[in-house]
């Protein structure tokens, strides 16, 4: 097989686009573990809260597999890769040969060592099969206790909420989001899911699921001495990426799979991509794990192109969230919280609380190289390009970005010729 891509993720599908930017005829396999074909992790929460139906959920139509030539081993895991023989096997006895491979496993959902956790009606909420089997039990479901208070966790219990379930989120830091929020912007986002009705406990988190001699769950011990009746657990704590399939196979891991610019990782013909890889930090030039949706597509999409011949570069990651509370719209991008008293760094921060609104931008260097909103995001777009091209900021830009009207006079004229390129900057 020419291509092999291991993972049915939003990185497979950059990659598949990305070899059929250079290669439009040779067969690509994709194996997945999952049973369904390549769906928005990011959509599950809206599938739960019953938003959505199942059908808004695929990444892709199925004639766009057809089209690209793509052959789909679903419900199939990779037990083992033999780099040198370059042949990988599955769980069903399979042994599939390679030219080229990705691997794209993405991440995998970190549970803490509480105990009572590993039994039943305790969930994580990153994939399909979860959310499907908290849907058919939404109506008898009356109290949710979800641990975790960033992105995954916040969604699962709005989602929950959303159905008439009473949610309590406990977050062990002392406030919500906290690598991508600050402690207004966070003050700002608990308001608004106290005033809908929505529990957010900081700053504690749970020490035992109890159960009892059945091994029913009756409720959730709290490490602040507090006990919460409760008929489900959801542990959203984060995901770790899952690189144990590579480490097995003696590629180069560290905190991920390690990758160079052009995707490729320690062994010949296998590239790796999306949650799992290590690769290029945007604003910093070292290597990090960032696991952002564009930055997988972005990562998969050069990767495949590489696969298939080209030679390009990944220009880099950039770490960003953006979640929306109950009508409170909030973004994040780059770094928002600096290491204090570094003096390099200098912040620019407008609150208007009866507005609900703030604005932080973080500059270094004479570069803006982070920024959070909350309730007005109309310039996340023109922040974030400053941010991701680099662009220096005179002292006359700054007080015009920091007042929020920056003025498109600031762009240099030939910035677009010079920056902007489309099949590097996809």
């Amino acid at each position: 097989m020419k291509y092999v891509i291991i993972g049915n993720g939003i990185a497979s599908i950059g990659a598949i686009e990305g070899i059929r930017k250079v290669d439009t005829e040779n067969e690509i396999m994709v194996i997945g573990s999952e049973d369904s074909p390549a769906y928005g992790r990011p959509l599950i929460s809206y599938l739960l809260a019953g938003k959505i139906g199942p059908d808004r959920l695929a990444l892709r139509p199925q004639e766009f597999y057809k089209k690209s030539n793509v052959t789909l081993k679903l419900g199939t895991t990779v037990a083992g890769i033999d780099t040198k023989a370059r042949i990988v096997t599955t769980d069903k006895g399979e042994a599939v040969e390679f030219e080229n491979l990705l691997i794209a496993v993405g991440g995998i959902p970190f549970t803490p060592p509480i105990p009572g956790s590993d039994g039943a009606d305790v969930y994580n909420f990153t994939n399909l099969a979860h959310a499907q089997v908290l849907i058919s039990r939404a109506k008898e479901i009356k109290r949710a206790v979800v641990i975790g208070g960033g992105l995954i966790g916040l969604k699962a219990g709005e989602s929950l909420f959303d159905r008439g379930v009473d949610v309590t989120i406990l977050e062990l830091s002392p406030r919500i989001l906290s690598l991508a929020f600050d402690e207004n912007a966070a003050a700002l986002a608990g308001e608004r899911l106290a005033e809908v009705g929505l529990n957010v406990r900081c700053g504690v988190s749970a020490k035992e699921i109890q159960r009892d001699a059945e091994g029913n769950l009756k409720g959730v011990h709290l490490t602040d001495g507090d006990f919460l009746q409760t008929d489900v657990v959801v542990i959203a704590i984060g995901v770790v990426p899952n690189y144990n399939l590579a480490k097995d196979a003696g590629i180069a891991v560290d905190q991920g799979i390690k990758v160079n610019n052009h995707m490729k990782t320690s062994a010949g013909g296998v590239f790796a991509a999306g949650d799992v890889a290590q690769a290029k930090d945007l604003l910093f030039g070292e290597d990090r794990v960032i696991p952002i949706w564009t930055n997988a597509y972005n990562q998969g999409f050069c990767a495949g192109k590489n696969m298939a011949g080209a030679d390009i570069e990944f220009t880099g990651s950039l770490a960003m969230n953006s979640i929306s509370f109950y009508g409170l719209p909030t973004i994040s991008v780059g770094t928002v919280n600096p290491p204090e008293g570094d003096n390099s760094f200098e912040i620019a921060i407008n609150l208007d609380e009866k507005k609900k609104s703030y604005r932080k931008l973080v500059f270094q260097n004479d570069h803006l190289v982070g920024y959070v909103l909350v309730g007005d995001i109309d310039m996340a777009g023109m922040y974030t390009a400053f941010v991701k091209f680099k662009m220096a900021v005179r002292e006359d830009a700054k007080r015009q970005l920091m007042a929020g009207e920056p003025d498109v006079l600031l762009w240099p004229d030939d910035f677009f010729q010079e920056t902007w390129n489309p099949e590097t900057q996809s």
